[in-house]
């Protein structure tokens, strides 16, 4: 069974690396997976604590540069990036003799200078006006709603809860003005045409997560450890259910 992990942004790379260095990823989860982990996407922003690249672009919205754009959205695809084309090239050469991922985890977080800066900064470059957003406080994950695996979603927010607090809906019961399908868990078309990393693969059980490092009740420790609790608890669902 073949696992992808893919990771932007601190808590991700640190979550990623975290992840990796502990015993019970050799001597559990290495005796059902082949477990395949890129800690660092886009070390440019990983310098910075930002998510776009050098070049003013998101390569969370880079992996599917001919997927649709749908006007009003608030996911669309853009053109690819040089880190969105080395996973794909990756994926397509080295990994080839990969014919099926059974799991992918990109792990992400949000901070303040998504509203401080990036926004602002995307909507001059596209010529728009930036409405303001409002980070969620707490940790969530993105449901594709093409594979839903709702079990596997409560297994993962219910490892993640040991460690640190679920984001809460908004006053409108939603999270990033996206719907929700359980607590911490918002949904989304198809991620590959959206084009996000979570898309680069085809694996059935496949999810994003967001971690917020600028909340008054998060600090950087608890922030990877939420990473590492969240691959755990999806994968020991998926062990459980093998």
């Amino acid at each position: 069974m073949n696992v992808f992990v893919l990771s932007l942004l601190q808590s991700g790379v640190e979550g990623a690396l975290l992840f990796l260095s502990q015993p019970t990823t050799i001597t559990k989860y290495s005796k059902h997976f082949n477990i395949c982990v890129i800690p660092c996407v886009s070390p440019w922003g990983y310098e910075r604590i930002q998510r776009w690249t050098s070049k003013g672009t998101d390569p969370n919205r880079s992996f599917n540069p001919d997927g649709e754009i749908v006007e009003g959205r608030s996911f669309n695809p853009e053109a690819a990036t040089e880190e969105s084309t080395a996973i794909i090239n990756f994926l397509k050469n080295e990994m080839s003799h990969v014919k099926e991922w059974l799991c992918h985890i990109d792990l992400h977080e949000t901070t303040d200078t998504d509203e401080t800066e990036f926004r602002l900064a995307k909507a001059a470059r596209d010529g728009l006006e930036s409405k303001p957003g409002e980070i969620p406080d707490g940790f969530y994950l993105v449901q594709d709603e093409s594979s839903p695996m709702d079990a596997w979603f409560t297994a993962m927010i219910d490892s993640v809860r040991k460690v640190t607090h679920i984001a809460p809906n908004d006053k409108d019961g939603l999270i990033i003005g996206e719907k929700i399908s359980q607590e911490g868990v918002i949904v989304i078309p198809n991620k590959k045409s959206l084009g996000l990393c979570a898309g680069v693969t085809d694996a059935p059980y496949r999810t994003t997560t967001e971690v917020y490092p600028d909340s008054p009740k998060a600090t950087p420790e608890i922030c990877n450890k939420a990473q590492v609790a969240c691959i755990e608890g999806g994968l020991d669902h998926i062990i459980s259910v093998m």
